[in-house]
């Protein structure tokens, strides 16, 4: 959440306050991958759904222990249409007409993610999680792989993509009973999961004619959920040391990044289509870096310094919606944009009123998160 309140930004502005190697390095990190590979922007939506897996341990147990399995499964179930009406509330809800209302998108996805995990943490033991995780990672892949599709493009054969960028921006556009088959295609628009939505997803699709949050892509993204939720299981168990905890987190995480690179070679890590190959890779730095927090947090007793995630972290949702509402940019453009930024760039370095604006974009934000917080307002849902 850091990140997307404007951390980004900051970075940003630092490549146009001194730009070198370096700093377009960073600056490229916070850029998502145009379709193949992974860059660090691309691990902050499936840590947020890896955490989600982690926290609803922590709290289905006290449900399930509290309320019995009716209960949680009762909380499950309206966290999950609270969250997902939220998502359409966040794309504007229905400002605009149909269909150009988004049915799917992060929050929903989120919200879809957390139903099915929530249930299958209620529901069913680890070994069983296991198998369903397994299943689905497994089972996307053979459907990818193996399930013929037609060739929607008007000219098919080629390397041609399907998307906004290349001037396809409605469904109509596509010869959606083309003759033409053929499968194991991950191109951008022309593979099985962006051809479930060009046929069977109404309403707005954020690319055109697919969504990177569509019908197919959800099944892989709960397992991203799942693993969060095996994360959570060895943190809430009292038989390892933390340090143990800790070696686990790093030991299992490395053999994700492993697996999905190895098999990348053959099924691509693609954000978009969220492959299996990059749930486990964005699933192996998540816990990385559940790891280290987890160290220098619970290990080493070093919390002071985090209070501003925590102030981030007690109200997510609340800071993320809002930002729908009251654009942190705008109000720092304010403060410090048009004469002052250009002056600043003027007299001290060019970039320097961007990376100005950046900081003071994240700075409201994170001290909206904590006039919340000191005050105990927190959204639950």
């Amino acid at each position: 959440m850091l990140w997307i309140l404007g951390a980004d930004a900051i970075l940003h502005g630092l490549k146009g306050f001194t730009d070198n190697a370096f700093t377009r390095f960073l600056a490229d990190q916070f850029e998502h991958k145009a379709w193949e590979g992974f860059a660090f922007y691309d691990l902050i939506f499936p840590l947020f759904v890896f955490i989600v897996g982690v926290s609803l341990v922590f709290s289905l147990r006290r449900a399930l222990a509290r309320d019995g399995r009716g209960g949680a499964l009762r909380r499950v179930c309206r966290r999950s249409l609270l969250l997902y009406a939220l998502g359409v509330f966040y794309y504007g809800g229905f400002a605009k007409e149909w269909p150009e209302i988004r049915l799917l998108g992060v929050l929903q996805r989120i919200a879809l993610c957390y139903c099915v995990a929530g249930l299958c943490f209620s529901l069913f033991k680890p070994r069983t999680l296991a198998a369903i995780t397994t299943g689905l990672l497994v089972g996307y892949w053979a459907l990818l792989t193996w399930v013929p599709f037609p060739d929607v493009r008007p000219e098919p054969g080629g390397t041609q993509p399907v998307w906004r960028d290349t001037g396809f921006d409605h469904v109509e556009q596509l010869n959606l009973e083309s003759t033409n088959r053929v499968r194991g295609v991950f191109l951008p628009g022309v593979n099985l999961a962006h051809y479930v939505d060009q046929r069977w997803l109404p309403g707005y699709k954020w690319d055109g004619t697919w969504d990177p949050e569509g019908l197919l892509s959800t099944l892989p993204a709960i397992g991203t959920c799942l693993l969060g939720v095996f994360a959570g299981l060895l943190l809430r168990d009292g038989r390892w040391r933390d340090g143990q905890k800790v070696l686990w987190l790093l030991g299992v995480g490395a053999v994700a990044v492993a697996l999905g690179w190895l098999w990348h070679l053959q099924f691509p890590v693609i954000k978009k289509i969220w492959t299996s190959s990059y749930v486990l890779v964005a699933a192996g730095y998540s816990a990385w870096l559940l790891a280290g927090f987890y160290y220098v947090i619970e290990v080493w007793r070093w919390e002071k310094w985090a209070m501003p995630f925590v102030w981030i972290g007690m109200n997510p949702i609340t800071v993320y919606v809002g930002s729908a509402l009251v654009n942190y940019e705008s109000v720092a453009q304010r403060l410090a944009g048009g004469s002052v930024a250009k002056w600043l760039d003027a007299t001290l370095t060019p970039g320097a009123g961007e990376a100005l604006l950046a900081i003071l974009t994240l700075g409201i934000a994170v001290g909206f998160c904590r006039f919340l917080y000191r005050r105990n307002l927190f959204l639950r849902l």
